[in-house]
């Protein structure tokens, strides 16, 4: 498995093919004719980087606090086991999913899109 794949896991059963076109998120419409499959209109942006996150909580603690810790502290998450983790692109919230291992490896399994309204 190559560093993209490892980077973020999206199962194929996850039913995300069900999902409306990227256009429907807000995207621009592309200036190109479209191909069958939609494919064609978003080449041009296939190798823009793009910052990708899965959190999986957050906690709050005095920096005293973690100038003290050592090697097996625990720091507690705002989140229980077995919640969803939230996935940001560009520091904004996406996706949920749930965490997964694959040879050796974290991943995320997407089971929900955001749709965040402007």
């Amino acid at each position: 498995m190559d560093n993209e794949q490892r980077d973020m896991v999206v199962a194929s059963d996850t039913g995300l093919e069900d999902f409306p076109p990227l256009e429907d998120f807000g995207a621009p419409p592309s200036p190109g004719p479209a191909s069958p499959t939609g494919a064609a209109s978003l080449e041009a942006i296939y190798d823009v980087p793009v910052k990708v996150q899965a959190v999986l909580g957050r906690s709050r603690i005095a920096i005293g606090d973690l100038m003290q810790m050592k090697a097996g502290a625990v720091i507690e998450l705002d989140r229980r086991v077995g919640e969803p983790v939230d996935i940001f692109v560009n520091n904004r919230l996406i996706a949920r999913g749930e965490v997964v291992m694959i040879d050796n490896s974290l991943g995320v399994t997407l089971t929900e899109i955001v749709r965040q309204e402007r």
